[in-house]
C-alpha cells in the first residue's frame, strides 16, 4: 500500500484523501493521509477539524469536549489534553 501511495498523482491522491476520509479512520491511516496530503501540497481544507492535530484520534462526542467562546471556538481532545481554537465567523 505503501509504494501505491507514493506513485499517485495529485489529483488521484486528492481523491484518495476525500474518499478515506468519509470511512472510519485509525489514528495511523489519519497521520498517513495527512503526510500524504502535505506531499503532494493538497489543502485538507475543513477536513483538518475532525481530528486533534497532536494525536490524530477522531473528534466523537465521547472523546472530546466543545466550548464556544466568542469569537473562537474551543475543542478539547480528552485523549491528550489538546486544545484547539478555531475563529468563528
Amino acid at each position: 500500500m505503501k509504494k501505491e501511495l507514493k506513485s499517485l498523482s495529485k489529483k488521484e491522491a486528492e481523491d484518495y484523501i476525500k474518499k478515506s476520509f468519509n470511512q472510519d479512520l485509525s489514528k495511523e491511516k489519519l497521520k498517513k493521509l495527512k503526510l500524504l496530503a502535505m506531499s503532494r501540497n493538497i489543502k485538507i481544507g475543513g477536513m483538518k477539524k475532525r481530528f486533534c492535530k497532536n494525536c490524530f484520534s477522531v473528534f466523537t462526542i465521547k472523546n472530546s469536549e466543545i466550548r464556544i467562546k466568542l469569537p473562537y471556538k474551543m475543542i478539547k481532545c480528552k485523549d491528550c489534553g489538546h486544545i484547539a481554537r478555531y475563529k468563528l465567523k
